[in-house]
């Protein structure tokens, strides 16, 4: 058994955003040879999930779910055990109603039954969604029913509740027993979504943590529009549709970047959504920059606070995450439309230049020092851009 299942923030590969419905063995078993050819692996992520639309319509005769005999062949199991030889962890999805948001069979009233088959088949990783559920049935209640399944099941079975941040999510899903939690609505491959998206949980990063990581949705990260779903395209936000050299919506490799620092720092898993076998030289480079990884799995899991620009408190802002080893992660944001410059106080992180004291500050996209600094650290930041920091209290 292993012990620390979910202590960290998860790190994966989702094939929900780029694949939706068309999902296949063969695909999941090139994502693994991806994630490990691709240097994944070696970056710290882990798991391989295959969402929704993988299982027939109906169950079998004793109450089963039946895998897609066009889609899966050889059976889940099958592909499972070839994620596992790639030294990979293999993850399925399901949902808390009566039926997948695509009109599978959910595991309402089969959650025994349903977390007993996926121990079976060799599941490493549950995300469990939210649609058709019975009216008049609380949420908590159908989340500590699979979880209780899945934690008699007799395998380490890593719980990703998936409920959108519905009724009053952050009260009672860590009594109920997952390890991560959807807090938002669904994610698209735009900048619009992603700021939305991030500031609707800078104020609420005191309810995730180690064993309960609060999930902000897949990441978008080099996808460039490329979804078979219009809605993840976003197809209906103007601003971005039909850039030069992608599909409909999309964002540029800036924009990816400080989404994908926006999501690090802030303790959210990290699930790829994109095509992992055909990333850009860029892509690549911003889901294994390590030093940016290092902050998101830092073993205390702490949420960061927020520290605003105070002329433009809405787009220019710093989080600052203290970390294990007594430094600090720390993000400087611009989510706005022009060059702003962002001037981080270092009184507000408690360092008082009348101790004597100071910060040494490393660059995490260049992955070199970048000085020592007293009293405060100002840089202006082009718009939708970043800085990832990592500091080191010193003297002076």
């Amino acid at each position: 058994m292993e012990k620390y299942i979910g202590m960290l923030p998860p790190m994966g590969w989702n094939s929900w955003n780029t694949f939706t419905w068309e999902i296949s063995d063969g695909l999941i078993r090139q994502a693994a040879d991806a994630m490990v050819s691709e240097g994944l692996r070696d970056a710290g992520y882990e798991y391989i999930v295959t969402d929704d639309c993988w299982s027939e319509k109906q169950r079998d005769s004793s109450g089963r779910l039946v895998p897609d005999k066009r889609k899966f062949p050889d059976g889940i199991k099958a592909v499972a055990d070839y994620v596992h030889s790639k030294g990979l962890k293999f993850g399925i999805y399901s949902c808390a109603g009566t039926h997948t948001c695509a009109g599978h069979p959910g595991s309402f009233e089969h959650e025994f039954t349903d977390a007993e088959t996926f121990a079976q088949w060799g599941v490493d990783y549950l995300k469990y969604d939210y649609c058709y559920k019975p009216d008049g049935i609380p949420g908590d209640v159908l989340y500590r029913r699979m979880s209780a399944a899945l934690r008699g099941s007799g395998r380490d079975i890593l719980f990703s509740a998936c409920n959108w941040g519905a009724d009053n999510v952050y009260e009672w899903i860590k009594g109920a027993g997952a390890h991560m939690f959807r807090s938002t609505g669904d994610i698209q491959d735009s900048w619009a979504s992603i700021k939305r998206i991030a500031l609707s949980q800078t104020d609420k990063q005191c309810f995730g943590g180690p064993f309960c990581h609060n999930d902000m949705d897949m990441l978008v990260v080099g996808m460039y529009g490329g979804s078979n779903n219009e809605f993840i395209n976003a197809a209906t936000d103007d601003q971005f549709a039909n850039r030069e050299g992608k599909g409909i919506g999309g964002c540029t490799d800036t924009e990816y970047r400080t989404h994908f620092a926006l999501w690090a720092i802030m303790g959210s898993p990290l699930m790829i959504g994109c095509d992992i076998r055909k990333m850009s030289p860029a892509t690549k480079e911003i889901l294994t920059n390590r030093d940016v990884i290092s902050i998101n799995q830092d073993i205390e899991c702490r949420g960061p606070y927020r520290i605003s620009q105070w002329n433009n408190p809405e787009n220019l802002f710093a989080l600052v995450k203290p970390l294990h080893d007594g430094s600090f992660g720390i993000g400087l944001f611009n989510l706005g439309d022009r060059t702003g410059e962002m001037s981080l106080q270092f009184w507000d992180l408690g360092i008082s230049s009348a101790a004597g004291r100071g910060l040494e500050l490393y660059d995490c996209y260049s992955h070199e020092k970048a000085g020592v600094f007293s009293e405060r650290f100002a840089a202006n930041i082009p718009p939708h851009d970043s800085m990832m920091l990592k500091a080191k209290v010193v003297r002076l």
